[in-house]
């Protein structure tokens, strides 16, 4: 079925025809973010939901979402996405972070340039019919040093930038590696020596309970007098009203802004101070800009739709559409494998355990586990997708761990899923042969091989003589058929496992029969 994709922004038109050159149905209605109810009333028809910054997708938009399965945000930001909500119903939720992220140094750049010469106010006094020559004194940035809270992506991009103006580059940021810092001719710093040292600060960290507010009273207090500050990365980040009184205090000599705690921003703290400089969030606004991140969306939304790739996912691992194919069994003999233990577990799980031998532990493990955990929960939660799996793993504290080896034994390639419950630990592993098909290979140490069937029966008994007679008569009774029959055990005599796949469902009659067979000691239906 050909995907359908509603696009509810301003979008290029170069990015509509990628939707269509990849042969995905495109609706393009960009007034639609606007108009919530109308929104509501038409998502559900939609695989794919493209937007900027006006479509806001609150949980109740996403109620009415049944079948969405993307949602692209052309642009960094997603504040306007209910990241939680998505996550919880399975949808992907893609943005595009490095499309605009030369556009917003530059912004930072210019207003931090703005800033040291007062280039709007001279501008207004020199348009007013004023000449105040001597009322507009500037400072150079030659030499001054700049302090950046944040060295990512575009806090990378202002250091070099910065660099190139001969400035003094120090900078902020936890996850700021030493030999990623010397590659950038940056010196990595705790936050106070920043606030200490730097003549400009400029801030490019997302907003989170961590940063909301870095820059509040107190750590103006720590700054140097006449410091100048600039925001071009999420509102939020720095206490309004404290810089307002800084400002006013003449602690702080000047503020750049592009972003507000609230906008649009009809009225600030900040607002009517001589020496602040104020743009309405421009910092992604040059023509090149939004034709990237419109293409760079539409391409990543087609290649999820119609290949399975995912990229620049903020709530899913990202999986290559290089890889995507070679993924894909592995994904479903994940799922399998958790699903397996799943059905199968009837007490409250404490830890899960996922292994990976062999070429497997080469690939994106991260996606497998979220598969690996979502087959294990949907059977007793429901619904569980491979998207929200993990973050309910963590709301019920779950500990997840992930192992990795380079051998696999006697396979290529090799999952073991343990799970460990109040009562006991359950081991099953499984690959995935040329033929591409998920294969049981071991269960509870005992070595099978059986391929998953929609329909099975999974036994455990005694390996004594006529078990498999007597369980044959009783379904041949039953008029069930038997599809494959895959045993294993640990020793003549000793504990022995079947799998057992039949054509249609097994009734509850028919199970307690076999649950009274002599040598049975568990019999369970499973569904894959």
């Amino acid at each position: 079925m050909t995907p359908r994709v509603l696009i509810s922004d301003a979008l290029s038109a170069a990015a509509v025809q990628i939707f269509k050159d990849r042969g995905i149905d495109v609706d393009f209605q960009p007034a639609l973010g606007k108009d919530k109810d109308k929104l509501a009333a038409i998502i559900g028809d939609y695989d794919g939901l493209a937007i900027r910054s006006a479509t806001k997708v609150s949980p109740k938009i996403l109620e009415w979402a049944k079948n969405l399965k993307v949602i692209g945000r052309a642009g960094i930001g997603v504040d306007n996405v209910d990241i939680p909500a998505a996550t919880a119903k399975g949808i992907i939720v893609m943005n595009t972070p490095f499309g605009n992220s030369i556009t917003t140094a530059e912004h930072a750049i210019t207003l931090m340039l703005a800033l040291a010469r007062q280039i709007p106010q001279a501008d207004a006094s020199t348009q007013a019919g004023k000449w105040e020559k001597n009322r507009f004194m500037g400072v150079e940035i030659t030499g001054k040093t700049l302090g950046v809270i944040g060295c990512g992506n575009i806090g990378a991009i202002v250091a070099d930038r910065a660099l190139g103006l001969h400035m003094k580059v120090i900078a902020f940021d936890p996850f700021l590696s030493a030999e990623r810092a010397v590659s950038l001719g940056v010196e990595k710093v705790e936050l106070d020596e920043l606030l200490k040292r730097a003549d400009f600060i400029t801030l490019h960290t997302p907003l989170t309970d961590k940063t909301r507010n870095i820059i509040d009273a107190k750590a103006i207090e720590k700054m140097k007098k006449g410091v100048r500050i600039i925001n071009c990365a999420r509102g939020g980040l720095v206490d309004e009203v404290a810089l307002r009184a800084a400002l006013d205090a003449g602690k702080v000599a000047g503020a750049a802004f592009d972003v507000f705690v609230t906008e649009p921003a009809t009225e600030n703290p900040l607002f009517g101070h001589p020496n602040v400089v104020c743009t309405p969030h421009l910092g992604a606004s040059t023509t090149e800009a939004q034709e990237n991140v419109a293409l760079q969306v539409a391409e990543q939304m087609a290649d999820y739709l119609l290949r399975g790739a995912i990229s620049n996912a903020v709530n899913f691992p990202s999986i290559s559409a290089e890889e995507a194919p070679k993924l894909k069994p592995f994904v479903a003999l994940a799922e399998k494998l958790g699903s397996f233990a799943g059905q199968l577990t009837e007490t409250g799980i404490s830890k899960v355990q996922i292994s990976y031998e062999g070429a497997v532990s080469q690939m994106n493990t991260r996606a497998l586990t979220s598969a690996a955990l979502a087959g294990l929960l949907r059977p007793m939660l429901g619904d569980v997708n491979v998207v929200s799996a993990p973050v309910v793993a963590k709301e019920r504290g779950i500990v997840v761990e992930e192992m990795t080896r380079e051998m696999a034994g006697d396979y290529e390639s090799l999952i073991t899923v343990t799970v460990t419950t109040e009562t006991q630990s359950r081991a099953v592993s499984g690959t995935v042969f040329a033929d591409g098909r998920p294969r049981i290979v071991n269960i509870k140490g005992i070595r099978m091989d059986a391929e998953f069937g929609p329909s099975m029966i999974y036994i455990t008994n005694l390996d004594k003589p006529g078990f498999i007679g007597k369980f044959s008569s009783t379904l041949g009774e039953a008029g069930i058929n038997i599809a494959t029959f895959h045993v294993g055990r640990e020793a003549p005599g000793g504990s022995a496992v079947a799998l057992i796949e039949i054509d249609g469902d097994l009734p509850a009659a028919v199970l307690e029969k076999v649950r009274a067979l002599p040598q049975v000691q568990q019999a369970k239906p499973l569904h894959f």
